[in-house]
């Protein structure tokens, strides 16, 4: 395939987190305006991606979205190891990456999906930057597929921090002020993880503008 021609994109949801926070419900089948939460990412993720799938250790829970699923290659790692699947996943079927989101994400703005997938081309890690501790958003950006080894390195020496491998890759950063151009960068990446979120989720629907 030449540089020229678009590449095919694996956008790959992530499910794998016990809900805790969500007293053991799953958060990602609760509804926001009628809709249900994952349905909402799943939508975004369908207008910039050629294929999405899911990584989820309950294929009964989630088998109503109709994804084609998978479990974490190794159970109990957190987001990481959800990711580390995704980058397995895109690497076994030929795909140069994955988009990677959280199931819990009810605001993901298409364009701003668009804009991680265009900067892939050039690097091993695409995210936005984020008002977080980690001044980025880790659960909505494209990973290569050579992020691969660096994630079991991490995972090998007991690092199971989300960003742990970021040091052993080329990472991009989208800025803040292009980040604002898509949406609300506090709804954007708004995480439900409990029925206080949900409840602010709801609230913000007629000013969560994406693009």
């Amino acid at each position: 395939m030449s540089g020229s021609e678009k590449q095919p994109v694996l956008a790959v949801i992530l499910a794998g987190g016990a809900n805790r926070r969500y007293d053991g419900r799953p958060k990602a089948l609760e509804s926001v305006g009628g809709v249900r939460i994952a349905d909402r990412a799943i939508g975004a993720l369908r207008q910039v991606a050629d294929r999405v799938v899911m990584v989820a250790n309950d294929a009964e829970t989630f088998a109503p979205l109709g994804l084609e699923m998978r479990p974490d290659l190794q159970p109990g790692l957190g987001a990481l190891g959800g990711i580390h699947t995704a980058v397995c996943w895109a690497e076994e079927e030929g795909y140069r990456g994955a988009l990677v989101a959280a199931c819990d994400m009810p605001f993901l703005a298409p364009g701003l999906l668009r804009r991680l997938i265009a900067d892939a081309k050039r690097t091993e890690v695409v995210a936005p930057a984020s008002a977080s501790r980690r001044g980025l958003e880790p659960l909505c950006a494209f990973y290569g597929a050579g992020c691969r080894r660096a994630i079991e390195t991490a995972l090998a020496r007991g690092d199971r921090h989300v960003t742990s491998f970021f040091s052993d890759v080329e990472v991009r950063t989208i800025g803040e002020e292009e980040v604002a151009n898509f949406g609300d960068p506090e709804l954007l990446f708004l995480n439900i993880n409990t029925p206080a979120d949900r409840k602010r989720a709801e609230a913000a629907l007629g000013r969560a503008r994406t693009q």
